[in-house]
């Protein structure tokens, strides 16, 4: 007797709380049930074989039903005439933004062809200035080589000179020698 006098307790409770707080929407899971409530009474109906007519229905019920689905039917036709303007301007919106960034990206793809030359062509220059530094470096080298020739052949010529003089100065020496020789031996 206590487990049912406990089990009656918690029901009146809760019937309490339930009609004691606001009326609030219906949870989505309270919408499902009805939803299914009344797809089966619609499934017994016409597997018992009986017309189920707006007779046997409650009449406030069938009518909230055709109410709410023609506002459902407005609304979503109103919604489709303004969805239309709507993609019709952000179309427009759309076309005319897509031409901008064309047009931006022509000119984009100009003036990276135009750096493109220029890089080629600074590319070039520097391609000539190292075949130009490396050739003046060849250049240096050679100079370098022909100026250390040019110095050996100074100092060639230096010795050349010297044994030039030392050789006229020997003949002299030899014709002095011989003139002094044959005075004697007359």
């Amino acid at each position: 007797m206590s487990s049912l006098y406990t089990r009656s307790k918690e029901f009146t409770r809760n019937r309490k709380s339930q009609s004691d707080s606001p009326p609030s929407s219906p949870s989505p899971i309270a919408k499902t049930l009805r939803h299914e409530r009344l797809s089966r009474l619609d499934t017994a109906s016409s597997n018992t074989g009986t017309s189920d007519s707006y007779g046997d229905r409650p009449l406030g019920r069938s009518t909230a039903y055709t109410r709410r689905e023609n506002r459902l039917a407005a609304l979503s036709s109103r919604t489709e005439d303004d969805s239309s303007r709507d993609y019709k301007k952000l179309y427009e919106s759309a076309l005319s933004e897509n031409q901008k960034l064309k047009s931006k990206l022509q000119d984009a793809q100009g003036e990276l062809a135009d750096i493109k030359l220029k890089l080629d062509k600074i590319a070039q220059k520097q391609e000539k200035t190292s075949d130009r530094s490396s050739m003046l470096e060849m250049e240096k080298r050679e100079k370098r080589t022909l100026e250390r020739k040019l110095s050996e052949m100074e100092e060639e010529m230096k010795v050349l000179t010297d044994l030039k003089s030392d050789n006229q100065r020997l003949k002299d020496e030899n014709g002095a020698l011989i003139r002094v020789i044959s005075k004697l031996s007359k």
